[in-house]
């Protein structure tokens, strides 16, 4: 019987384990814990998140180039050949290892000339620079190798009496060419008092062999023109004119200098003579026109291969690059163009008020921007070029996004995002490098 008295029922807790009312406790100092933590970690994340430091959501810099000292207004100009990113300003152009950023090469200009112009491409790894003597004229143009910094060639050039920080699209590569444009101070000089030009049109437009300075050709300007602006592309050299009473674009055989086609810019109105022009792309064939006075056509013009007329596309925009068919600005977001016909392909959301785009870069089927925000906090926001959808947005740590306000470039290089910085206000880091994490 002591036996049997011993075998109870569990019904009363009589089984050593905690009544029913203290697990209730415990559990619910368990649930109080785990609110707790849960509203602990969501705040350290949102506020990582926030700051640039939460993983999979951030941007991390790997390196920094020394600062540079202040530049100039002109002379700068940044090209990524291989994996050396270079740097161009008014007294030297040096090369960084784009993986670390370690300084490879460095080409002073010699004696106290400065540089007054650049090639806005690099091909074969060769640039152009233009130099002048005491702040006049930009008469000489050297040919530097970007992957050590070599002088290959140099040679003489008319320079005009433009100024120099102005000295736009003078030249350009391409095709096995050094293509320079020559200038004679006559041509920008009011017609009621303008002499007789020394420079004729059909001299202003030189070739070279790209790697040796041998001349090749004086490109056949049409009679009545003056070439405004060059740039070369695969199969041929194209020019920007400036005719009697409108404007033009001509190409040019790349062989010979032969003239292949010349078109009027303006479809029902002529573009007029003395606008502002520059080739915002060479392949496809891409042109910034802006015409003077409250009435004048602020656009971009893009051409066939042929020359014939396509998309005319009326958006005023600081940022814009042409890939894939497709003209992208950026501003308030990331606007697409077709090409072809001018139209909208699309547009992505809006970005907040307080947000301004520093940067664009166009390539691999993506479209990439680098925002910045009033409270000083950088972001990346990245498309795919085709449809417009969201790839992939970070933020900026706030210790790596210092100076990305100032950046003139961006480039992709491996894993990296590479951006370069000049300006005559401040020392500058002319590159930095970011990637994801």
């Amino acid at each position: 019987m002591g036996i049997g008295m011993a075998g109870r029922t569990n019904g009363d807790g009589g089984d050593g384990g905690a009544p029913p009312a203290k697990w209730q406790g415990v559990l619910g100092c368990l649930v109080v814990i785990l609110v707790g933590l849960a509203l602990v970690g969501g705040l350290s994340s949102c506020v990582a998140s926030e700051l640039g430091r939460m993983p999979g959501d951030s941007m991390e810099r790997v390196w920094d180039a020394p600062y540079d000292r202040t530049a100039a207004e002109y002379g700068n100009r940044a090209w990524l050949v291989d994996g050396t990113v270079v740097r161009s300003r008014f007294d030297a152009v040096t090369g960084f290892d784009a993986g670390t950023g370690k300084r490879r090469w460095e080409y002073a200009v010699p004696g106290r000339a400065e540089i007054c112009a650049t090639s806005t491409a690099a091909a074969d790894s060769v640039a152009l620079i233009g130099l002048m003597e005491g702040g006049k004229g930009c008469a000489t143009v050297v040919a530097i190798d970007l992957k050590d910094g070599r002088e290959l060639w140099r040679t003489g050039r008319r320079p005009g009496n433009a100024d120099p920080k102005y000295a736009d699209d003078v030249l350009a590569t391409g095709a096995g060419l050094a293509v320079l444009r020559d200038e004679d101070e006559e041509w920008n000089t009011e017609p009621e008092r303008r002499t007789r030009p020394v420079l004729p049109g059909d001299q202003a437009l030189r070739a070279f062999d790209l790697r040796t300075g041998a001349p090749r050709w004086k490109a056949a300007v049409p009679k009545g023109c003056l070439p405004r602006e060059v740039a070369v592309a695969s199969r041929q050299v194209l020019a920007a004119l400036s005719c009697a009473t409108e404007a033009k674009l001509a190409a040019f055989d790349p062989a010979d200098g032969r003239v292949r086609w010349t078109v009027p810019l303006g479809a029902r109105r002529p573009v007029a003579p003395d606008s502002f022009l520059s080739f915002l792309s060479a392949e496809p064939t891409v042109l910034t026109v802006q015409e003077p006075g409250d009435h004048g056509v602020h656009a971009w013009f893009a051409f066939g291969p042929d020359g014939r007329r396509q998309g005319q596309i009326d958006v005023r925009s600081v940022e814009a690059a042409v890939a894939d068919g497709k003209l992208f600005t950026a501003s308030g977001g990331v606007v697409a163009y077709d090409l072809a016909s001018g139209n909208e392909v699309w547009s992505s959301d809006r970005l907040y008020a307080n947000q301004s785009v520093t940067a664009l870069h166009v390539g691999g089927g993506r479209v990439t921007i680098f925002t910045r925000e009033r409270r000083g906090l950088d972001g990346l926001h990245v498309y795919d070029s085709a449809t417009g959808e969201t790839v992939d947005e970070r933020t900026f740590d706030r210790d790596t996004d210092d100076g990305n306000d100032k950046i003139t470039g961006l480039y992709r290089y491996k894993d990296l995002y590479i951006a370069a910085r000049w300006g005559n206000d401040w020392n500058r880091r002319p590159f930095s490098a970011y990637r994801t994490w």
